[in-house]
């Protein structure tokens, strides 16, 4: 396992172990002994389309820890904080399962992501409270301010 990597300014790229087995591998995700686990508060496992875009997305109190276990999902930020280091700013990276690692996204960043497989694209989020449809803002990508070419 390597280094854990600050991409954004509130985002943190960690690479996961995979034990390759003959049978199949186990592919890990979150340990509470992780240094930026949270706490633990649900997990689910949602399904993306290829090229189809869900999002804008913003948690005020969520943080994400997102996992591509199969397929391949690219995930796009975008940084409205006053602020912040990396303010008016997107982010852009690629999680599939052969390129195993978590995302740990901290509240107030917006997010979205897209089908990048033709195949079943399925990513978990692990996060760090039970969902609360009050804690998030949703900006549709079709009318949204926010602006970015997927």
């Amino acid at each position: 396992m390597g280094k854990i990597v600050d991409l954004f300014h509130g985002i943190e790229l960690t690479p996961l172990k995979v034990i390759e087995g003959e049978k199949g591998n186990v592919m890990h995700a979150l340990k509470c002994t992780d240094v930026n686990f949270e706490s633990f508060g649900e997990s689910y496992f949602s399904t993306v389309v290829f090229n189809d875009v869900k999002g804008w997305k913003k948690h005020k109190r969520m943080v994400s820890n997102l996992i591509v276990p199969v397929g391949a999902v690219k995930f796009v930020f975008y940084d409205d904080r006053e602020g912040s280091a990396t303010s008016d700013s997107f982010c852009e990276v690629v999680l599939s399962v052969t390129n195993y690692q978590r995302l740990t996204v901290q509240p107030g960043i917006w997010m979205a992501f897209q089908g990048a497989s033709e195949d079943l694209n399925l990513l978990n989020n692990i996060a760090s409270i039970p969902h609360d449809p009050l804690e998030s803002v949703v900006d549709p990508v079709s009318t949204s301010k926010i602006k970015f070419n997927f």
